[in-house]
């Protein structure tokens, strides 16, 4: 089983600059998209139903072109959901998950703490019902596997400058803190499981060319619930796919 996720930043912008085939080369068995930044009915017929795959999208009910997430999967899902149950987090298109027997794929765009105490208190709501949701999913016998933009780097080892980041969002304590309590609670950071010293990044600075001398951060994550882990056959970050200033993260499952 094939798992890919990327934060595409803009759909339309992905197709427009020729980038989108080069994801179905790939065969994956399930294509999870953050950042979609499009409601479905804007989006031309090959990218609402690209062929041999059933689609879902989940998009922002505040702001047009803002936020936006999809899932594209070959197997049709028993059922979709849209919404963690929290009426003012469930508004901005961050969230879909798809249930497939006792398993469940989510996607989702955790929101950036940027733009002031507010956004990052909302961020940090955001974290603490996304984990509930997972949890109470693990308690009813689900086997969880997520991913997406966390919008946070874990370690100094997942970002090129980590000293000069510790009072940034996107690096700050209480932020990295979830993911310590996400680890915790047995869920697997599978490229890091892996490759527990390997220095890679999936996003980088497009303004300040920062792709292009790698100074980057890994805030794209496959997390998978522990009754997964004997499963895990490979995890990659896709560095040489381009077309956004995220790159894909990949997943298989024996």
């Amino acid at each position: 089983m094939k798992l890919l996720s990327w934060n595409v930043n803009g759909l339309r912008a992905v197709y427009k600059k020729d980038k989108w085939n080069q994801l179905f080369e790939l065969d994956p068995d399930i294509i999870c998209l953050q950042e979609t930044k499009a409601h479905p009915d804007d989006l031309p017929e090959e990218l609402r139903h690209p062929a041999g795959y059933f689609s879902y999208f989940d998009h922002s009910k505040m702001r047009k072109g803002y936020s936006g997430v999809a899932i594209y999967s070959k197997i049709k899902p028993d059922k979709v959901e849209d919404a963690m149950g929290k009426f003012d987090l469930d508004q901005e298109g961050r969230f879909l998950a798809a249930f497939f027997g006792k398993m469940v794929v989510i996607t989702c765009y955790f929101p950036n703490g940027g733009g002031g105490p507010e956004r990052l208190a909302f961020k940090l709501e955001f974290y603490k019902e996304f984990f509930n949701y997972i949890e109470n999913l693990q308690k009813k016998g689900f086997s969880v596997i997520f991913c997406g933009d966390v919008n946070t780097a874990h370690n100094e080892i997942d970002l090129a400058r980590p000293k000069e980041n510790e009072e940034n969002t996107g690096f700050l304590r209480i932020e990295r803190d979830w993911l310590d309590k996400v680890i915790s609670n047995g869920y697997v950071d599978t490229f890091r499981y892996l490759y527990p010293t390997e220095v890679k990044y999936s996003w980088w600075d497009m303004k300040t060319f920062a792709r292009d001398r790698n100074v980057g951060w890994r805030l794209d994550y496959f997390f998978i619930s522990p009754n997964l882990l004997s499963r895990l056959k490979s995890a990659k970050i896709l560095e040489n796919i381009f077309g956004s200033d995220h790159c894909p993260v990949w997943l298989e499952l024996k």
